[in-house]
């Protein structure tokens, strides 16, 4: 057997154990030693369906932002599989951008906006954006906050810088369509969730919203 198809093998071997046991830890552990983050990117675009989908989980339990793109794909994958994994993997990895500094600030803007505490959320993220414009999550966070402070334009612009640093970023996507929804514009919603659903194809919830949109606006 060569080199690169026991490699292979033996991700699936441990992919398939930790669906088995669903112990992340060993999961992480027996990967971590044998992989770089750029084998798993590669496994990932040259493999078969379960090849992939053992790839993708590890890329979401190992890598930082620089897997975004990896992720990203991932969520138009034909394997339904895949997707929902790169659906749950991308947004960890969006919460380990920047350095760990940042990230630590970062924690804090989640938990801040999770508490309803929206003023000193936006004060954060203002400090965060200061320091490193390219944060994604420190806007997409600020755009949370606005929009529950009824900044509806505010919370708009911050989705597109959002997405400006992150174009796989379907919340900011669907924020930017909620948004408009509140300003009553729907035609702008409507751009909104068809971006959301361009970037990741299984969002039920809001091909439900481009129906609707759609059969309120007419043809176009």
């Amino acid at each position: 057997m060569s080199e690169k198809i026991l490699r292979y093998s033996l991700l699936e071997k441990y992919y398939q154990q930790y669906l088995a046991d669903e112990i992340s830890a060993n999961f992480i552990q027996s990967i971590s030693e044998l992989y770089t983050i750029e084998t798993l990117k590669r496994m990932y675009r040259d493999g078969d369906r379960i090849l992939r989908r053992a790839a993708i989980l590890a890329l979401g339990f190992l890598g930082d932002f620089s897997v975004n793109e990896t992720l990203g794909l991932a969520l138009s994958d034909t394997d339904r599989g895949v997707r929902m994994l790169a659906d749950h993997g991308i947004r960890t990895i969006w919460e380990r951008q920047g350095v760990p500094q940042e990230q630590i600030k970062l924690r804090r803007l989640y938990r801040l906006n999770d508490c309803d505490l929206f003023d000193e959320a936006c004060n954060l993220a203002d400090e965060l954006l200061a320091r490193n414009p390219q944060l994604s999550e420190a806007w997409n966070q600020r755009a949370i906050a606005y929009c529950a402070l009824g900044h509806f334009e505010a919370a708009i612009e911050d989705c597109r810088e959002t997405l400006a640093c992150n174009r796989y970023h379907f919340p900011a996507a669907m924020g930017m369509a909620h948004c408009s929804l509140q300003l009553d514009d729907p035609q702008s919603a409507l751009d909104g969730f068809r971006l959301a659903l361009q970037i990741n194809p299984d969002l039920d919830l809001v091909r439900q919203q481009v129906f609707q949109l759609e059969q309120s606006l007419g043809p176009e």
